[in-house]
């Protein structure tokens, strides 16, 4: 019998706590609010958009329990005239954003440094190690094992030049188990089928599982929320307000909330709530993009990473989506949908047969902190105020993990890992 079967439905597993209002209900608020609520706290979630409806809603749909790499490497300052130059490529820069983003540009070239790299690996590989296992419960209690499918994935080059340069990350990662074969285009074609014979190496992934539809599964969890006592609300916050206890108020679009314990979960929107509570964090934002192939006209066994391209293929339940790239343009720009183009011609070209007739285009806002570390801390000076957010490529994988971190912390409990490296104070 396991933990959720055994507890009256609305029972919580914690002691009374009081009143946590939890900003933002993508994946990581939601597994933020639930973890508070089976903790005890009588929760009220905030998010304009339904649960699931904003960044969480549109990712290449992967969790996975080994190190991953940041997006600024060792090297990158050398790429930052073609991230300018280029609109289309994997990784770009909006010019008219330039001025803006200059002081963050700065902190991300500078994480990039080889020792930093490898420290960063380090501590990310013990949250990491983490994320799965701390799904379970919400998974079983949510009933949404149904969306899930243990796979692997792999990710792919056709430059010899490309693969080479790949050498570095992948042993970094393998050094912090990471489960990473190096495979050759023979492999490739074994594990994937579908798949040109145009590459000259992989990486096979064997941690790797997929959710065939994320938004479901933000929606299971905010049900489970309902189930439990919780409330979501579809409103906007708009500021926090410190009291002279614990918490403070939270200004919404339709009035003030009084909570006991605030816990700032708004993805790319989360830089204004932690400066309310004292916190000055540089976030910015990685607007990715992605497109849903209705009808892709072959089976793609599992996910598939370009690594030229930057996005991946996803097998989902209502189609294939082609998801990925970064563009640095900030939380305000309208779309670029021409970014999806590109992707799209180097899909076709990896698996011939495949139809791009029909496919839905989409672009959402990564929250991204220029080491590529999320924050997972107390705001010091703000007593039960919680930051959980910045999660970049990695909110789907690091949700549960975070939830169980936040209200480990805020019932003063010690974590099972160090959280420094991912404290608002770094900065």
């Amino acid at each position: 019998m396991t933990e959720s079967e055994a507890r009256p439905e609305g029972e919580s597993l914690g002691v009374p706590r009081g009143h946590a209002v939890v900003i933002g209900a993508g994946i990581v608020g939601l597994c933020t609010g639930a973890y508070l609520q089976r903790d005890g706290w009588r929760v009220t979630m905030l998010d304009p958009d339904g649960p699931g409806e904003s960044c969480s809603f549109g990712n290449a749909c992967m969790r996975s329990d080994g190190a991953g790499l940041p997006v600024a490497t060792p090297g990158i300052f050398w790429k930052v005239p073609k991230m300018l130059m280029d609109p289309d490529g994997p990784l770009a820069i909006r010019w008219s954003y330039l001025p803006r983003l200059a002081p963050w540009l700065i902190r991300f070239v500078a994480a990039s440094r080889r020792g930093r790299v490898e420290q960063m690996v380090a501590d990310f590989a013990t949250l990491m190690a983490r994320a799965r296992p701390s799904y379970e419960p919400l998974i079983e209690a949510a009933g949404a094992r149904d969306l899930i499918r243990d796979c692997g994935s792999i990710e792919v080059f056709e430059s010899k030049e490309a693969f080479d340069g790949a050498r570095w990350g992948i042993e970094l990662r393998q050094k912090h188990g990471a489960p990473l074969e190096v495979i050759g285009p023979e492999q490739i074609r074994q594990i994937e089928p579908s798949l040109a014979p145009i590459f000259v190496g992989g990486i096979h992934r064997t941690d790797a599982d997929r959710i065939i539809n994320p938004l479901r599964l933000s929606q299971a969890i905010a049900d489970l929320i309902r189930r439990e006592g919780g409330e979501i609300k579809q409103v906007a916050a708009r500021s926090i307000r410190r009291g002279a206890g614990p918490g403070g108020t939270v200004v919404t679009e339709a009035g003030e909330i009084e909570a006991d314990l605030i816990a700032v979960s708004a993805g790319a929107w989360s830089k204004k709530f932690a400066a309310d509570a004292g916190a000055r964090v540089p976030l910015d934002t990685e607007r990715g993009y992605h497109v849903l192939l209705p009808n892709p006209g072959v089976d793609v066994r599992i996910p598939v990473k370009s690594n030229e391209g930057g996005f991946y293929l996803t097998p989902m339940e209502l189609g294939l989506r082609i998801a990925g790239t970064d563009e640095l343009a900030g939380v305000d720009a309208p779309p670029n949908y021409k970014r999806i183009d590109p992707m799209l011609r180097r899909a076709k070209r990896m698996v011939p047969d495949l139809n791009t007739e029909g496919g839905e285009p989409w672009m959402g806002r990564r929250p991204s902190l220029p080491d590529s570390m999320p924050v997972i801390s107390p705001v010091r000076g703000a007593p039960g105020v919680f930051l959980a957010f910045g999660h970049g490529h990695y909110g789907l994988t690091l949700a549960a993990v975070t939830g169980k971190a936040v209200a480990d912390m805020a019932a003063g409990r010690p974590t099972d890992m160090d959280m420094a490296p991912f404290s608002a104070e770094r900065f």
